[in-house]
């Protein structure tokens, strides 16, 4: 994180605060004002970071590609890159069994949320044997618990419900202020137990981890909270903010009690502004390149979006290079088979620029006939983020095949000027 921080106070692209600044609405308001990342250096004494991957052009800077390669990056990378047990690490530099969260920079970032919510925290599991990574928003009951938001089937919620139904606690790790590229790779879907493996791939050197006084082995990072998920204890978790800016639920979710923190001297926290650029990113990004895999297998795809407008989730535009008629709505249902949220997509040539959504409404203004080229998919499983979305979670979703008539591709040629 510090050597990622370094690059982006080299390249001009780092904020800094230095005046003090509340961790209650003021440092998540001038995050999200701020277009890109914001290192604050005093909430109540403590460091925090946020938008650290703010925008693709960060995300290609971690990848060390050009932002329309960044896909082409996800969806080449297999997840076996080297991973290394060590013994020592700089997270290890403080430890604290006295536990007090709130002295902690955890953010309260909207006027309805239920308190002070983690919400870049990997959580790192173990249980048969199987590891898992994975970011959850955590609540911050007091000063030593924490509701975490788990969502069934996900392997989190899997694991616990295994160690609950036989009365068993489940111990965890919580890492916060990790490398980039280790946070980002806990986001994505890889097979059980590979985030770490994925990060090593993704970053081409390997990743080190630790372990911790509960047997969990973790990366290093600027701050971890060791602790379990308890068998039966549960709270209220909610109101908090989710990717659509809108107020999710809230439900009944299980209790993390935290037994000790580790952390570096003068530790910098990271926080994820709900509903902001990092987290639409965060959310989307990994769907891509699933996306991409899956059309690959119908039609020849150059590139694929999920967009902020669509919450970086909801909405993809997919980009192909038309080989036969069809290849169109098969681009479409291949595209929702791959990310089961996705609501509504459009597939354009590979001549529109799917970053420029002027160029993409271009394509629908131009190449749609509506009688044709909508596919409307009624009563099907869509995000339980939608607030439009049915209360059994079905939605209906469209497709819109926005791509050339390839026997009449001399009405579609766009003028260009010479040189």
């Amino acid at each position: 994180m510090r050597e990622f921080i370094d690059q982006l106070r080299k390249n001009g692209k780092l904020v800094e605060v230095t005046e003090p600044v509340s961790k209650v609405f003021e440092a998540p308001r001038i995050a999200k004002k701020t277009p890109g990342p914001v290192l604050f250096h005093d909430i109540d004494g403590n460091k925090a970071i946020m938008n650290v991957l703010g925008s693709r052009d960060e995300l290609a800077t971690m990848f060390g590609v050009d932002k329309d390669k960044i896909i082409k990056r996800l969806s080449e990378v297999s997840p076996d890159g080297e991973v290394v047990i060590v013994k020592e690490s700089p997270t290890m530099e403080v430890i604290e069994d006295d536990v007090d969260l709130t002295k902690l920079p955890i953010m309260t970032h909207f006027e309805k949320d239920a308190g002070p919510y983690l919400t870049a925290g990997v959580v790192v599991t173990e249980y048969d044997g199987v590891m898992n990574a994975a970011i959850h928003r955590l609540l911050v009951v007091d000063k030593t618990r924490l509701a975490a938001r788990l969502v069934a089937p996900r392997h989190s919620y899997v694991m616990h419900k295994k160690a609950s139904d036989k009365g068993e606690k489940l111990p965890i790790a919580i890492v916060l202020g990790a490398d980039p590229t280790v946070t980002f790779a806990s986001t994505t879907r890889v097979p059980a137990g590979k985030e770490f493996n994925y990060a090593a791939a993704l970053r081409g050197r390997p990743v080190e981890l630790f372990e911790c006084s509960n047997g969990i082995k973790v990366p290093h990072a600027e701050i971890v909270l060791e602790g379990y998920i308890d068998p039966e204890e549960r709270v209220d978790e909610g109101p908090f903010v989710d990717i659509t800016g809108t107020y999710d639920l809230v439900r009944q979710e299980p209790v993390i009690h935290i037994t000790r923190i580790l952390h570096r001297k003068d530790p910098i926290y990271h926080g994820i502004l709900p509903a902001g650029p990092e987290h639409l990113l965060m959310m989307g990004v990994p769907y891509e390149p699933r996306i991409f895999n899956a059309v690959s297998e119908v039609t020849t795809v150059k590139n694929v979006v999920l967009t902020e407008g669509g919450c970086c989730y909801l909405h993809a535009v997919v980009q192909i290079e038309k080989q036969t008629e069809g290849d169109g709505k098969n681009a479409i249902m291949a595209a929702f088979a791959a990310h089961t949220s996705l609501k509504h997509v459009v597939v354009v040539d590979d001549d529109i620029d799917i970053f420029d959504l002027h160029d993409v409404e271009f394509a629908i203004a131009t190449r749609v006939k509506g009688d044709m080229d909508v596919m409307i998919i009624p009563n099907v499983r869509g995000s339980s983020l939608d607030p439009r979305g049915a209360p059994d979670g079905t939605t209906t979703k469209m497709g819109i095949d926005a791509t050339k008539v390839l026997k009449e591709a001399q009405n579609f040629e766009r003028a260009k000027m010479p040189e």
